[in-house]
C-alpha cells in the first residue's frame, strides 16, 4: 500500500511539475496540426477558391440566379436579391480573406523561410501562388469595390483601412507581371508537384494561366482605361492558353466532400429550375446546348417540355425544366478560367483594335465552337450551323452585344465570372423581377462584421465609393 501511494504521489509531482504553463500545455487542440506543409495550405486554398466560385449553395454563391440562368421552386429570396438575411455576402468575403487568402499568404511565408529549398524551385512555388492571389483579389475587387488589401492579412492589425479599388488593380498588375517573370526564368522544376490541384506543377501551364488572367484582367479594364488596357492585353496575347487543355481547373472526385459542389447541393435541394429569360433564348436559337445545360419538366402539363420557370417568384418545381444531368455530374470540373473564355476576350481585344494574333472572327468562332464541342459535348458540325444563324453571327457594328450574349450562354457554369462580364459588356439587358427588393445588385455591400468590429474605415470605404449599396458601380463599370 505504501509503494501505490508513493507511486501514486510521484505521479502527480510529475505530472504537476511539467505543466509550467497552463497555456501551452492544456490549452492546445491536440487534433490541430501544428506543422502545416505549405504545399497543403495551398492545396486548401485551390479547393477552397474553386468551391466558391463554382457553388449555387445560397449562403455563398448566388449569381446564378443575378444572370437568370436559374430561378428558384420554394425560396426564391435570392432572385429577388435578399442578400441580408442569409448574410450571403458575409460568407462570399469570408471564405475568400480566410480559407483562400490566409493560406496561401502562410504557403508564401512558410516557403520563403525554407533555406533548404533550391532557389529555382523556391522561385517557381511562390509565382504560382503570387498567380493564385491575384485571381482571388481580383474576385474580391470585382464584387465589392474598395477593399482591404494592403493592410489585409496582418494579425497584428485587426482594423485594416480600405484601398481604392483602381490601386488594387494596379498593383495585381504589378504583381502578376513579376510572377510571369519568375515562371519564365524557373520553368525547368517540379513547381508545387502533387500539392498543385489543378496542374500538378507543371509550370508550363501555370505561365498560360497567369497569362490569361492578365488577359482577363487587361480588358475588364479597357473601358475605363483603354491606353492601359492595350499594353497589358498586347503583352499577354501571345502567351495565352491555346486549347482547353490547358484550362485552370479543379478535378473534383465522384465522392463528398470532394465532389463538385453543384452536384453536393443539388441532390440535397430541388429548389433550382431553368429561368425563362436565359431558356427561351436558348429555344429561340435552337442551341445545340439547351439539353446539356438543362432536362425537360418531368411532370405536369408541361411533361417532356423545355418550360423555364418564372425568374424572381415561386415555381413549381416538377413543371419546369431542370438542370441536367451533366450539370449534375459529381466528378465535373470547376473551372476558373478556360480557353473558351480566352477565345473570346481575344476577340475583343481585336474589334477594339488591340494588336492581337489572329482576327475577331477567327476567335469569336473559336469562342462558340469551343463551348459547344470541348465544354459541353457537341459536334462541331452543331457548333457551325449554330454559328451560321443571324442571331448568332459576330455583328461588328455591335460587338458588345454578339459577345455579351455568347458569354452569358458559355459562362452558364462560371457564375462569378458571367456576373462580371454581364456587367461590363451590358448585355443581355435584364430586367430586375416585380418583386425584387432591389435593381438586379451591380456589386455586394460590405459584410455586416466590418460595419461591426471595423467600423471606421468601413464608414470610410462606404463614404469614398459613393454608398454601400447594390447600385454603386466598381471602377471598370461604366454607366
Amino acid at each position: 500500500m505504501k509503494k501505490i501511494l508513493l507511486y501514486t504521489i510521484a505521479s502527480l509531482f510529475l505530472a504537476t511539475s511539467c505543466v509550467n504553463d497552463l497555456d501551452e500545455d492544456y490549452n492546445l487542440d491536440p487534433k490541430r496540426a501544428t506543422d502545416v506543409p505549405p504545399g497543403t495550405l495551398v492545396s486548401n486554398a485551390q479547393f477552397n477558391l474553386s468551391n466558391v466560385i463554382t457553388t449555387p449553395d445560397y449562403n455563398t454563391n448566388v449569381f446564378r440566379y443575378y444572370v437568370q440562368h436559374w430561378a428558384a421552386a420554394q425560396y426564391p429570396d435570392e432572385s429577388q436579391y435578399n442578400i441580408n438575411t442569409r448574410e450571403i455576402n458575409r460568407f462570399f468575403w469570408t471564405i475568400l480573406y480566410r480559407d483562400v487568402l490566409s493560406d496561401l499568404r502562410e504557403a508564401r511565408n512558410l516557403i520563403t523561410a525554407n533555406n533548404l529549398l533550391a532557389a529555382d524551385l523556391k522561385a517557381s512555388q511562390l509565382a504560382c501562388i503570387e498567380v493564385l492571389e491575384v485571381y482571388a483579389w481580383s474576385v474580391l475587387v470585382n464584387t465589392y469595390g474598395d477593399i482591404p488589401y494592403f493592410e489585409a492579412l496582418d494579425i497584428n492589425n485587426v482594423q485594416p483601412k480600405y484601398d481604392d479599388d483602381v490601386a488594387i488593380y494596379n498593383d495585381l498588375f504589378t504583381r502578376l507581371d513579376a510572377a510571369i517573370n519568375n515562371l519564365s526564368q524557373n520553368s525547368d522544376n517540379s513547381g508545387l508537384g502533387n500539392a498543385d490541384l489543378f496542374y500538378q506543377g507543371d509550370l508550363e501551364k501555370w505561365l498560360k494561366f497567369a497569362n490569361s488572367l492578365k488577359l482577363r484582367m487587361g480588358l475588364t479594364i479597357a473601358d475605363v482605361d483603354a491606353t492601359k488596357a492595350r499594353g497589358i492585353v498586347e503583352a499577354a496575347a501571345p502567351n495565352v492558353f491555346t486549347s482547353s487543355d490547358d484550362d485552370a481547373e479543379l478535378p473534383y472526385t465522384p465522392n463528398v466532400p470532394t465532389a463538385n459542389p453543384v452536384y453536393d447541393e443539388l441532390r440535397q435541394r430541388d429548389d433550382n429550375v431553368a429561368a425563362s429569360p436565359f431558356l427561351d433564348v436558348l429555344l429561340d436559337w435552337e442551341d445545340p446546348r439547351l439539353d446539356e445545360f438543362f432536362r425537360p419538366a418531368p411532370e405536369g402539363e408541361n411533361a417532356g417540355e423545355y418550360v423555364g420557370g418564372v425568374y424572381g417568384d415561386l415555381n413549381n418545381y416538377p413543371d419546369v425544366a431542370q438542370p441536367s444531368d451533366l450539370v449534375r455530374e459529381a466528378d465535373a470540373p470547376g473551372i476558373l478560367l478556360s480557353y473558351t473564355e480566352v477565345e473570346f476576350l481575344l476577340a475583343e481585344a481585336a474589334l477594339r483594335g488591340f494588336n492581337v494574333p489572329g482576327t475577331a472572327e477567327e476567335h469569336y468562332t473559336a469562342a462558340v465552337t469551343s463551348s459547344i464541342v470541348n465544354d459541353w459535348g457537341g459536334t462541331a458540325a452543331e457548333a457551325t450551323a449554330y454559328l451560321q444563324q443571324p442571331e448568332v453571327m459576330l455583328n461588328t457594328a455591335n460587338w458588345r452585344e454578339s459577345l455579351g450574349m455568347q458569354k452569358w450562354i458559355a459562362l452558364y457554369n462560371q457564375p462569378v465570372e458571367g456576373w462580371k462580364e454581364w456587367r461590363r459588356l451590358d448585355y443581355p439587358q435584364l430586367e430586375a423581377p416585380p418583386l425584387a427588393q432591389s435593381e438586379i445588385p451591380l456589386r455586394f455591400p460590405y459584410p455586416s462584421t466590418e460595419q461591426n468590429l471595423n467600423n471606421a474605415n468601413y464608414a470610410a470605404a462606404a463614404s469614398a465609393i459613393g454608398g454601400d449599396v447594390v447600385t454603386t458601380r466598381v471602377f471598370w463599370d461604366e454607366d
